[in-house]
């Protein structure tokens, strides 16, 4: 299965990267322990505005997008400043902000799995690229700060809810669906997962929680036989 790349407009990729790189800017601001300096943000900064995009480039050995035009990098480095200098009043904006990182999270699952696709990778490969295009930018902000991957933590759902917008894009198209219509679905389904997420706590079950009722079950097999 073939399918021609999901185009975005150059300036809506732009903001997207914009917005990684203010989320990224955020987070790091919030440990004051790290003292980090300007250059310090601006990297945090550029990595989640467009780390994935550039794992996922590297995976489908492409030249990354961001190395082929002069204005990913300083607005992921500007954008990074902003974030920190204004983070008080960005932190007012939350509810805005998880909503936008949501499409974005949407926006580049879909590019990322189209992307796949149009390079004539099996489809459970070109949802793979598509959920590490989504979370790329976020793990790799989390390990340049030393911190535990989020998106391997309870709560978080991003991994989820980009794997069901890859595989519903990879169902459109395989239906027939146009390529526009499945990345946009895509978007949609992604963003919805998230913000429902987010919304109502939703998340996985957590490790120590499954290991707990097994041994409350192998306990109460022991109580039965006696």
């Amino acid at each position: 299965m073939v399918a021609e790349t999901f185009v975005t407009p150059f300036w809506l990729d732009l903001a997207a990267t914009g917005l990684g790189s203010v989320q990224g800017a955020m987070f790091a601001a919030q440990f004051k322990d790290r003292r980090l300096d300007l250059l310090g943000v601006g990297l945090i900064g550029m990595a989640a505005g467009f780390g994935g995009g550039i794992i996922r480039d590297l995976l489908l050995n492409q030249v990354p997008a961001a190395l082929e035009t002069n204005w990913y990098i300083p607005v992921a480095i500007v954008a990074a400043l902003l974030g920190m200098l204004l983070e008080r009043l960005f932190s007012r904006l939350n509810v805005a902000i998880t909503i936008l990182d949501a499409v974005s999270l949407g926006l580049f699952c879909a590019i990322g799995t189209s992307k796949a696709l149009s390079l004539g990778l099996p489809v459970v490969p070109a949802v793979f690229v598509g959920i590490v295009a989504a979370v790329g930018g976020g793990m790799l902000r989390d390990i340049l700060l030393g911190l535990p991957i989020g998106v391997m933590h309870v709560g978080s759902l991003y991994a989820v809810a980009a794997g069901a917008g890859a595989v519903f894009l990879v169902a459109a198209i395989s239906s027939g669906s146009d390529i526009t219509v499945a990345g946009v679905g895509c978007v949609i389904v992604t963003t919805l997962i998230r913000l429902l997420a987010v919304r109502f706590g939703w998340s996985l079950p957590e490790q120590r929680t499954i290991s707990t009722l097994r041994r409350l079950r192998r306990q109460r097999g022991r109580q039965n036989d006696l």
